[in-house]
């Protein structure tokens, strides 16, 4: 799941990254509001965290801009202020939550799963495919014949393929949502992980396999 965090405060900013991704979430930082309307325009996210006071275009306005624009994506705001006019204010903007600092870890977490669970309307946090479950709790990824715990980027993977099973996810799609537009990685960086994925899959016995088309990406199919 890809975020797009904007924070001016560059600690908080690198803290809040390093917490994110230790939680599975692939995530850009930016640090004032032109910037994060910008990557917002490339509609490529799960979510996004906005700071209120940002230089050069504040958290509320980018919020309108965004709506106006028609997207739904869904916003935390993040702010040093606790005013009720303040809350109100980004939730009549459009903001589908309000965190003020500070804040404790576990609850940031909890808002951000609550916000992007209501936007693709989940209901059950495991995803299942064949005889195959995705745990998106526990990043655990098994079969009744086994089980691994995914690390961040497999996960990230897994997750997609099995939201999308039977669909074509192309090389240039994982690097955009899991790596990131300025991430300097290669891009056979994705076959290396598909590698990783397929061997577990075979390890736990699953009737699901990461098939190739060559040149156009991968799909997760069951096993004929």
């Amino acid at each position: 799941m890809r975020l797009l965090l904007a924070e001016d405060e560059k600690e908080l900013s690198n803290a809040l990254v390093t917490i994110l991704k230790h939680n599975n979430y692939s995530v850009d930082a930016v640090y004032d509001g032109l910037e994060a309307l910008d990557y917002l325009k490339a509609e490529n996210y799960d979510g996004a965290i906005l700071d209120i006071m940002m230089p050069k275009m504040d958290g509320l306005t980018v919020l309108k801009k965004l709506r106006e624009s028609g997207s739904d994506l869904p916003v935390l705001m993040l702010t040093a202020k606790s005013e009720i006019d303040d809350k109100v204010a980004g939730l009549d903007s459009g903001a589908d939550d309000y965190l003020t600092k500070p804040f404790a870890t576990k609850e940031l977490l909890a808002r951000i799963r609550s916000m992007t669970r209501r936007q693709a309307e989940v209901t059950d946090n495991v995803l299942r495919y064949g005889n195959l479950k995705l745990d998106r709790a526990t990043f655990e990824l098994s079969t009744d014949f086994g089980q691994f715990r995914l690390a961040n980027k497999e996960f990230q993977m897994m997750e997609m393929l099995m939201t999308n099973p039977k669909v074509l996810i192309s090389t240039d799609r994982f690097m955009e949502r899991i790596w990131g537009y300025d991430s300097e990685a290669e891009i056979n960086v994705v076959w290396v992980y598909i590698s990783y994925l397929r061997k577990k899959l075979s390890a736990i016995g699953s009737n699901a396999v990461i098939k190739a088309s060559r040149g156009a990406g991968y799909s997760l199919e069951e096993r004929l």
